[in-house]
């Protein structure tokens, strides 16, 4: 199965920023590990500071399954949440950490909706959790 994972702004600073609520792993070097574990599938990895690259790469069609963690754009994106409606595959929408613990703005989704599960909280086992229940 070919899974894409696709995280939103900011979150090329994984490993760096903020680590007492992301962490200080690297999404490259979490990627590595989630590769190995889970080498019965293609997974491709794709990060953008950008929303409209964001829809473009999800509109490009070439995975079986999308995990996506939009990052700030999960709470005010109506874009990225029309752009996942349109997507007839798994998707399922992960946080590292869980927004609903965190500022008020942050804890509502209007991606979610759009999205067959969401997971929030678990840190970067969010993404092995994800991948655990594609099929």
């Amino acid at each position: 199965m070919k899974v894409l994972i696709i995280n939103g702004p900011n979150l090329n600073l994984l490993g760096t920023r903020e680590p007492e609520i992301y962490g200080n792993v690297s999404m490259e070097s979490y990627l590595e590990n989630l590769k190995s574990e889970f080498h019965f599938h293609k997974i491709k990895y794709y990060q953008s500071n950008i929303e409209g690259e964001l829809i473009n790469r999800l509109q490009e069609d070439d995975f079986d399954a999308v995990i996506i963690n939009p990052g700030a754009f999960t709470h005010y994106s109506y874009a990225i949440a029309d752009c996942l409606k349109n997507i007839r595959k798994p998707k399922i929408e992960v946080h590292i950490s869980n927004i609903y613990k965190r500022e008020e703005f942050r804890q509502k989704s209007v991606t979610a909706a759009n999205t067959d599960a969401v997971l929030s909280g678990f840190g970067m086992d969010g993404y092995r959790l994800a991948l655990l229940s594609v099929k």
